[in-house]
């Protein structure tokens, strides 16, 4: 298939609105209360009674200093012994729901996210991953994606090694920016030393692919200074970026009110960061995958979207779409069977629950009829490109075209931009429309209208 993209700055400025990055549907905003224990027990036992593999993910929410474009579940803290009580915990957790799950289903997928991971020392981290796999069915052939996300400042040689031995074989790097300037006004002081140091420990150790992460919009960065980061990266070829889109929301995260508005780039400023972005990227060899994520054309990612077998779930793109999800920790969300759920996210109210032998879930959602279409809809646009309507049709059992007669209606002006093309058969997403996918999945969206102010820009 054709992976490339189109750089449209009229299109993009028409387009530029707020909107969810769909890393399910329905978001995270329809998960409701109501939705514990019971309820999270029931979809398990469903879920076992169809079988399949599992996905874990792990949030382990501590770091020992804030940075202020942050907007992830995080615990700030410089006293390591904080983290003791609550790994007693999420053990706790894992032995729990382990013991729901038929122990046959293999562990495909790992992940711990954060916060920061690597804020664990290595005594914990080995602790917390044979557990794991006391409990759980993991690989023992290094076959699975395990995978973490470490922040240079506090990981060497010597950390990569032990997380190696540890069985992770993938790892995602906290960059954002090397700009001295920018670094100071987002309260995130890196080196080129500590992150290359670490990018070449991980290969020397085996790590079957590295992701950096980069954010262009951040205060004080203009088109040349986010060249020059970008640059030295791609000299030393990682085989993902993901370069995310910085939503400045200070009325909704804290930590960055501490960023002044008058240092941010402007959005035509931005626009021409992205366009750079995806010019030099494209030269050196990467292919878009999708909402903010580039790879090597032989990365599992690239691969699995020319095989049609990309997917999209809490962590970003994925290679697992017959994975459940199993979130453990606090606020992490899971999807098992036809439901989403989540943690509770205040370590109180976490550490209550676990004592009490109850799973700590507070929220969640199980999936109508019309939800897991819409979802199968979104998902295979947003991963793929293209929407074959006769597959939508053969798996729901629907006429497409009258089911979605007022969404078809509604992609008539963006087939007239250029965005796509529709036809009595097909959707096909043009090189122009993919870096506007969110928008045309937003046609899709039926609870998009009353929420639309709670997301990001798309651009």
């Amino acid at each position: 298939m054709d992976q490339s993209i189109k750089f449209d700055l009229a299109l993009i400025n028409r387009y530029d609105k707020a909107g969810p990055r769909y890393t399910s549907y329905p978001t995270a905003l329809e998960l409701h209360e109501g939705f514990g224990d019971a309820q999270y027990r029931q979809h398990i036992a469903k879920s076992n009674a169809v079988g399949g593999p599992l996905s874990l993910y792990f949030h382990l929410p501590f770091c020992d200093t804030v940075c202020y474009f942050c907007a992830c579940n995080k615990i700030i803290t410089k006293n390591r012994a904080h983290a003791e009580p609550y790994l007693n915990n999420l053990v706790k957790e894992i032995q729990m729901v382990a013991e729901l799950f038929d122990h046959n289903r293999k562990v495909n997928q790992l992940h711990w996210g954060g916060g920061t991971p690597t804020f664990l020392n290595y005594e914990q981290m080995k602790r917390l991953m044979d557990t794991t796999r006391q409990f759980f069915n993991l690989h023992d052939d290094d076959s699975g994606e395990y995978s973490i996300e470490v922040d240079p400042r506090e990981t060497n040689d010597h950390t990569i090694a032990q997380l190696r031995s540890l069985g992770f074989n993938r790892v995602s790097l906290g960059l954002q920016d090397f700009n001295p300037q920018v670094q100071q006004a987002v309260n995130r002081i890196q080196t080129e030393e500590q992150t290359f140091g670490v990018l070449d420990a991980a290969r020397k150790h085996g790590f079957r692919s590295t992701n950096v992460d980069l954010i262009y919009g951040l205060p004080l960065q203009t088109v040349q200074t986010f060249a020059e980061t970008l640059d030295k990266v791609l000299a030393k070829s990682p085989d993902r970026f993901s370069i995310f889109n910085y939503a400045h929301m200070p009325t909704k995260f804290k930590t960055q009110r501490q960023i002044n508005d008058a240092d941010l780039p402007t959005p035509a400023v931005k626009l021409e960061i992205l366009q750079m972005i995806g010019n030099r990227l494209i030269e050196a060899g990467y292919v878009y995958i999708g909402m903010d994520h580039f790879a090597k054309p032989d990365d599992e990612l690239a691969i699995a979207q020319r095989e049609g077998k990309l997917y999209r779930n809490f962590q970003g793109y994925s290679t697992h779409s017959d994975c459940d999800l199993v979130g453990l920790g606090i606020t992490s969300i899971g999807r098992v069977g036809d439901a989403y759920m989540q943690n509770v996210k205040d370590l109180i109210q976490y550490d209550e629950l676990i004592s009490q032998g109850k799973l700590p879930t507070f929220k969640g959602v199980d999936l109508t009829e019309d939800d897991k279409l819409r979802r199968a809809v979104i998902t295979q646009l947003i991963c793929h490109f293209d929407l074959s309507f006769a597959a939508i049709e053969k798996e729901f059992g629907i006429n497409f075209s009258d089911y979605f007669a007022s969404e078809l209606q509604n992609l008539k002006p963006m087939q007239d931009d250029g965005l796509l093309t529709l036809s009595a058969e097909k959707i096909e997403v043009l090189q122009a429309g993919r870096l506007l996918i969110r928008n045309i999945c937003m046609v899709f969206d039926k609870y998009l209208a009353q929420k639309q102010q709670q997301f990001s820009k798309v651009i």
